[in-house]
């Protein structure tokens, strides 16, 4: 690791505890320092209600926005590898998308309940169920067509159709659904790192951890990638397997998150591009692990500015992360004769 890296990494962890610290103390219930720490350390609190708080909302909070942010942006910088397109995030193949497809048929189609004789799935569960059914199917389609097609544009190209397909889908399903259920679809599709519990958040971080460490294990080969796929081949990497691996790992850290956080847009596509900036490299071997630590100081920025408002409610998500993400992706395209990224 250079000293330019080990500066940014440094930097980026202090950054990332203050974050965590700020995620933790301040929300729309103004809760005394001294309050947070005693809870923290399993002593007593004045109010019972700070515990709960704490304990219940903040916490698994700050911790769901710390991994989303670290998986979202480890897609984006994956894909854009595999693909050679700056422009690639985690929802550009229509795994989002599908993710979308299957809560809307979930919330609009069957009333936010999944029966099939005496089986019934109610509630956040079966917006959970719904939303990993249509990724996975949509991450199988993908990898069918991967399969069928051997050019990655072409690949990409058929991702952004299956999108635009699903799209549609949702938008009949809005179209035929009661204003009730549209109002639900539409506060689930403005994301939200607040859906998960305590009790599943050790689920959650089990999922999220093996994706990244399937993500770390692929550096070898997207480093390959990066001098052009018969270079990779003269190296004796299989771009196949590889690519549908790559392909599986992206699609199932998309499918996790949007089925638990609801579709966030904007982390994904520009955190990749944020730390190549910092770093000046396309190396994965700096690149991923900086990306992951940008990632998860992203989301946790993000999510404090969403509750900024304090009693007076919370910003939706998908409010704040254009906010941060266009400008990045706005500087990419004009500059992008200046910029080398994959080199």
């Amino acid at each position: 690791m250079n000293k330019r890296t080990l500066i940014y990494a440094v930097g980026l962890t202090i950054v990332l505890l203050c974050l965590i610290a700020a995620n933790l103390f301040f929300g729309s219930v103004d809760i005394p320092a001294e309050a947070v720490i005693n809870s923290l350390l399993g002593k007593e609190v004045e109010k019972s209600s700070w515990n709960f708080i704490l304990w219940e909302s903040r916490l698994p909070q700050c911790v769901t926005a710390l991994l989303t942010g670290a998986a979202l942006s480890t897609c984006g910088l994956m894909l854009q590898t595999v693909f050679n397109n700056p422009l690639a995030d985690s929802s550009i193949l229509g795994i989002s998308s599908g993710s979308s497809l299957g809560v809307a048929l979930v919330m609009l189609g069957m009333g936010g309940s999944i029966v099939n004789g005496a089986f019934c799935i109610t509630g956040f569960l079966s917006i959970i169920c719904g939303a990993l059914i249509g990724a996975i199917l949509i991450l199988g389609l993908i990898l069918f067509l991967s399969t069928l097609i051997k050019n990655h544009i072409m690949l990409l190209i058929a991702g952004i159709m299956i999108g635009y397909v699903t799209s549609s889908a949702i938008s009949l399903l809005n179209f035929f659904s009661t204003a009730e259920g549209v109002h639900s679809y539409m506060i689930w599709g403005l994301g939200n790192f607040g859906g998960i519990s305590l009790e599943q958040l050790p689920y959650y971080s089990a999922f999220i951890v093996a994706g990244l460490v399937g993500s770390i294990l692929l550096i070898k080969p997207l480093n390959a990638l990066l001098l052009g796929p018969r270079y990779a081949e003269n190296l004796g990497i299989n771009i196949k397997r590889v690519r549908n691996a790559i392909l599986f790992t992206a699609g199932l850290l998309t499918a996790i998150t949007t089925a638990f956080c609801g579709p966030i847009a904007f982390i994904g596509l520009a955190v990749p591009h944020i730390t190549r900036l910092m770093l000046g490299t396309s190396n994965h071997n700096l690149l991923l692990p900086v990306t992951l630590l940008c990632g998860s100081v992203v989301a946790l920025l993000c999510n404090l500015i969403c509750i900024l408002p304090g009693e007076s409610g919370i910003i939706p998500l998908n409010a704040v992360t254009p906010l941060l993400g266009a400008p990045v992706i706005l500087y990419v395209i004009i500059n992008q004769r200046k910029i080398q990224y994959f080199n």
